[in-house]
């Protein structure tokens, strides 16, 4: 099963009010940076330009202010491929009044990647290939990353180019390329589990799974350019690296923690091809706490308003 048909099972344990409430008590300053930058892209906002929003990746909605936005809005449309965690979010809302201007459109934000990708990875005579040894199986990899079709940008259901003043990217951006590329090393342990963790020696994976990661950054990025009115804002909210810790009581501080980049160090000068910069912010948020035997999580998060 490839991860992202297991999105929908993933998100009722980790989106919805009961982890904003958790939230509100281990990560408060993710809620409110998250809250905050898009408060501030509303007052960015040029008074002619589209009083709609649209969130891609909302899910259920469990960062966003939807009470604020929809008020802002004269059309809110949620967008992602969860759609039952979209409606969860859209059942929060109290007012029937507020509903009747939230659109929901369930979608492949990546424009269909990792299907594409399982396709290319069918093709390949994976016994043969364990057979003649790591090397192999890599450079297969690697090629099928490497030809894997992006559409850039991809074209989203119902959504016209232009249409929105404000356009937010939920925290999104770093599953359109870590959940294929996590399904091609799920594979290469289904069929030769020794082989695990060896990507890492081979070069030309390495090089494959980068342009990978850049090519559906720039797509998604394009993505937001295009959906922007002229005088919009758009937010865009992403995980930048991955964190475990297992020491409790150290303000989970760099001591104590391994850490995993998640985006390209060039990831800001792909940002600045496309917008400018009005606000960045950066903070960490703590998804889980040690327990037992089991390390605690979080990521270090990049916010920006953009024009």
């Amino acid at each position: 099963m490839a991860r992202i048909d297991a999105l929908s099972s993933k998100n009722m344990q980790t989106q919805g009010a009961r982890q904003r409430e958790w939230m509100r008590q281990h990560a408060p300053e993710h809620l409110q940076q998250c809250t905050t930058l898009m408060l501030h892209a509303l007052h960015q906002r040029a008074t002619g330009a589209a009083q709609n929003t649209v969130i891609l990746g909302a899910g259920a909605c469990t960062e966003i202010p939807l009470a604020m936005l929809v008020r802002a809005s004269d059309e809110l449309v949620l967008v992602d491929l969860d759609l039952a965690a979209m409606q969860q979010g859209y059942a929060e809302i109290p007012s029937t009044a507020q509903r009747r201007r939230v659109r929901l459109v369930q979608d492949d934000i990546s424009g269909g990647v990792s299907p594409q990708l399982a396709r290319l990875m069918r093709r390949q005579d994976w016994e043969s290939l364990v057979s003649q040894g790591a090397q192999a199986v890599f450079d297969a990899a690697a090629q099928c990353l490497e030809q894997c079709r992006i559409t850039d940008p991809p074209a989203i259901q119902t959504l016209h180019n232009g249409e929105f003043g404000l356009v937010i990217s939920s925290l999104v951006l770093s599953q359109l390329f870590s959940y294929p590329l996590l399904d091609v090393l799920d594979h290469i342990q289904h069929i030769a589990s020794t082989l695990l963790g060896e990507q890492e020696r081979h070069r030309r994976y390495q090089e494959a799974a980068q342009a990978f990661r850049i090519r559906l950054i720039k797509a998604h990025l394009h993505l937001l350019r295009g959906l922007l009115d002229r005088g919009g804002c758009a937010v865009l909210l992403t995980d930048v690296r991955g964190f475990v810790f297992n020491v409790q009581g150290t303000d989970h501080d760099a001591a104590h923690r391994r850490t995993m980049p998640l985006v390209p160090r060039t990831f800001p000068d792909l940002i600045r091809e496309d917008f400018t910069v009005v606000e960045e912010a950066q903070w960490e948020w703590v998804t889980d706490l040690p327990e037992k035997e089991r390390p605690g999580r979080g990521y270090e998060v990049a916010g920006y308003v953009l024009v």
